[in-house]
């Protein structure tokens, strides 16, 4: 008898981690995930919602989501497991500052090209394969490939539920 396959992506696009296969590829398949969730929460938005806060006293947005998770993805691949010294990608380091002239399409196309950037660093990486964090409080703590994928995987999916909010605040929409 044979087990049945889980499917390779959910109805609304996203790819689901088979429930079973290597390491590296579940931890991979899973960042994925909540990387195509993010972009899922965002779908169907024009600029002026995606600038909506949470609740105050939050001034969470899904455009300042998606441009903080940018800024992760440069600091924990390019900063901390390539050892590169790059700038920040907006002029608030955290990524959440929204300029006016910055709309969503522009800073999708940022975080996408970090993502590709991201995994251009990876490969030929191992798991076990070590950086170093660059900023304060845990700066010179050497952290491994493991340890920066996982760590993604919990920031997404933490900004993911702060998304869901967002996202059904401005038109009701929820959902995984």
């Amino acid at each position: 008898m044979t087990t049945p396959q889980a499917p390779r992506t959910l109805p609304d696009g996203r790819p689901v981690s088979a429930p079973t296969g290597p390491e590296r590829a579940t931890l991979e398949s899973w960042l994925d995930f909540h990387r195509a969730t993010l972009e899922l929460k965002c779908q169907g938005l024009d600029d002026t919602q995606v600038r909506q806060a949470s609740a105050e006293p939050s001034s969470l947005t899904l455009l300042g989501l998606v441009q903080h998770l940018a800024e992760v993805e440069r600091n924990w691949f390019q900063r901390v497991l390539a050892g590169r010294d790059v700038p920040p990608l907006f002029e608030e380091r955290t990524g959440y500052g929204l300029d006016p002239e910055r709309g969503l399409a522009q800073a999708l196309a940022v975080w996408r090209a970090e993502i590709a950037r991201g995994r251009e660093l990876l490969a030929g990486r191992d798991l076990e394969d070590t950086g170093r964090i660059v900023d304060e409080p845990m700066a010179g703590v050497e952290v491994s490939v493991r340890w920066v994928l996982i760590h993604l995987i919990e920031e997404y999916a933490r900004h993911n539920g702060h998304a869901d909010i967002l996202r059904e605040r401005i038109d009701g929409t929820t959902g995984t």
